[in-house]
């Protein structure tokens, strides 16, 4: 209990006194997170409504991938991302090993099968008869996508938040393609393990405290926004169902 209470004094000094290096590691570990999220987001959401509406051969296998994915090992992306970017890989022309650039690879490919397995999902949980009605008026097939992506909204937005909690609490895949280099690569989840490494525990707790109320901060924010979605619509229908009765 005392290291916990440690942690959290630490914790709230560093952030009081916006402790430069800690400050440094919080804003990098946002870039990273927040664009390795709004990446997922566009691979995951297209491709899990299209998975959802189409039918073509090898579907099946397509979706198996997906949902293997979903349960992916962090380190075997790692080591796959680190595979190709390495200096000697097939994509190390690019100098990305050991950057910024490599995590948001990295963290994309974690993310973005859990978005689109769970827009998949959501898109499959609307009504059977919804796609038939919306062509029935002439709806185009952006129109189309459109009209369902504001039906399952409420499940998509599950799916962002599910692929930003895997993005922000991933530790393997980040040391291995970024390196923990200080000033270039470091993030909350990398610095914690090493200072845990080093015995500083209080130092270790604190960052994993602020790690948790970032985390916090974020899923609330979206949580909000889908739970007014989910109230919106509620009370929409019992509107309709006021006039109707």
């Amino acid at each position: 209990m005392e290291a916990i209470w440690q942690g959290l004094v630490q914790a709230f000094l560093l952030i009081i006194k916006l402790n430069p290096g800690v400050m440094e590691v919080v804003t990098l570990t946002l870039k990273v997170c927040g664009l390795a999220t709004a990446i997922s987001i566009l691979i995951g959401v297209p491709l899990g409504i299209f998975l959802a509406l189409k039918a073509f051969p090898g579907r099946q296998v397509v979706v198996s991938l997906v949902n293997t994915g979903m349960g992916m090992p962090p380190v075997v992306v790692g080591l796959v991302v680190s595979f190709l970017l390495w200096r000697s890989g097939p994509l190390g022309y690019f100098g990305l090993i050991y950057t910024p650039a490599a995590m948001v690879i990295a963290q994309a490919l974690i993310a973005a099968p859990l978005i689109t397995g769970l827009t998949m999902a959501a898109i499959q949980q609307l009504p059977r008869g919804l796609k038939i009605q919306v062509l029935a008026l002439g709806a185009t097939p952006g129109q189309l996508y459109w009209t369902l992506l504001k039906e399952a909204r409420l499940g998509i937005l599950a799916a962002v938040i599910a692929g930003f909690g895997g993005v922000i609490s991933e530790v393997g895949a980040a040391t291995m393609v970024g390196g923990n280099i200080m000033h270039q690569t470091r993030v909350l989840t990398t610095a914690t393990v090493m200072e845990v490494s080093r015995g500083h525990f209080d130092v270790a707790m604190a960052l994993s405290f602020i790690l948790l109320g970032l985390s916090f901060a974020v899923t609330f924010a979206l949580t909000v926004l889908q739970q007014r979605e989910r109230t919106g619509k509620a009370n929409k229908r019992r509107f309709l169902w006021f006039f109707r009765s």
